[in-house]
């Protein structure tokens, strides 16, 4: 069973829509390859096919303005190339297809928020899809294009051998494998991942028509060592008598972050989709400085709170947090060396 940790809820001081500056360099730097990518690899007529409405879905939307960034950039691309495509047809059309948008999270997320917030000058219908992407969500056939971004590196659960203490992945004072000594706690990770994503591809492959897309945007293996500060702080608890050492070496965030190998190996051994288009994009972060430092740590700490919570409770949690965003000089000074370089996988795939 698929575990749920949602992103902070509402709209305070540590939620989520308040504090996604990381995913929105993120989205935004995948902007014009996305639009590339729809106006030269996707075919609207023949997916669309004897439909007039476009149906699009948002995996992992999480809440705030981020997802509705991407979805308007989206939309805008694919009513450009169905313009294109209907006057290369018949140059005395110029019909606009309806949207229609599908937002999905998990059946914890913050709907409420989400839909508070969608923008009034919209061109698309709008409708709430919960439920884990790791399994099917739609009918069959009946959407034409997918997007997910920022999401597709949660684990639908925690490898089975990193909570065996007499297991060789057993996990010791880390919170992840980034840094990790021994190889076996890597490759429970990476087995996790590529059974969490056979089970996306298939639903995605019953979902999507033939011909349709889906894009895929990911940060690759560099971020997660930015994690490592709140498994520092945890560690600075346990030496200070606050913390069992126990809880933290049980603890695992459920979080793999794909390397460009990594993903086509999964893609090619499920064999339902093509690979139209995978690339590394560097970003240039504007988050360098010490302030910048907190303002990244907030944005990670809007992520993985409700997981910490969950493990730890919601008062060793609070405290974990505020010392992390504490370390805001170490972190500024790793940063200049490593986060301006942090580069993000971006993957166009076709249901074949």
């Amino acid at each position: 069973m698929t575990t749920s940790f949602p992103m902070n809820a509402g709209d305070g001081l540590y939620s989520y829509s308040k504090n996604s500056h990381l995913q929105k360099e993120i989205i935004d730097g995948a902007k014009e390859m996305m639009r590339d990518v729809i106006i030269r690899k996707l075919d609207i007529k023949t997916i669309l096919s004897s439909s007039n409405t476009l149906h699009i879905t948002e995996l992992g939307c999480s809440v705030g303005p981020n997802t509705f960034s991407s979805m308007q950039h989206i939309v805008e691309a694919l009513k450009d190339k169905y313009l294109y495509q209907d006057q290369v047809i018949d140059s005395t059309k110029s019909t606009i297809p309806e949207f229609q948008i599908f937002f999905n999270d998990q059946v914890t997320n913050d709907f409420n928020t989400l839909f508070r917030s969608l923008p009034v000058d919209r061109f698309y219908y709008a409708s709430g899809v919960p439920g884990s992407f790791h399994g099917r969500l739609f009918p069959s056939r009946s959407i034409h294009f997918a997007h997910c971004s920022t999401a597709i590196h949660w684990l639908s659960k925690i490898p089975k051998e990193l909570l065996d203490k007499n297991s060789p992945a057993w996990n010791k004072g880390l919170i992840d494998y980034a840094g990790a000594s021994n190889v076996e706690i890597v490759n429970a990770y990476v087995a996790q991942f590529e059974r969490d994503m056979e089970m996306f591809f298939n639903a995605r492959a019953e979902e999507i028509v033939p011909g349709g897309m889906m894009v895929l945007v990911t940060p690759i293996s560099g971020y997660i060592r930015l994690l490592r500060f709140f498994g520092s702080s945890l560690m600075d608890m346990v030496n200070e008598g606050k913390l069992d050492e126990f809880l933290v070496d049980s603890f695992n965030l459920p979080l793999y972050l794909p390397s460009p190998q990594d993903m086509t190996k999964v893609v090619e051994k499920n064999g339902l989709f093509s690979i139209e288009r995978m690339e590394l994009i560097n970003i240039k972060s504007n988050l360098v400085d010490e302030v910048d430092a907190k303002t990244l740590m907030m944005s990670l700490r809007s992520a993985i709170e409700g997981v910490i919570i969950n493990h730890f409770g919601s008062k060793i949690a609070e405290e974990a947090c505020a010392r992390t965003i504490l370390k805001s000089k170490e972190i500024s000074e790793w940063m200049k060396v490593n986060y301006e370089k942090a580069s993000i996988l971006f993957v166009a795939l076709k249901r074949k």
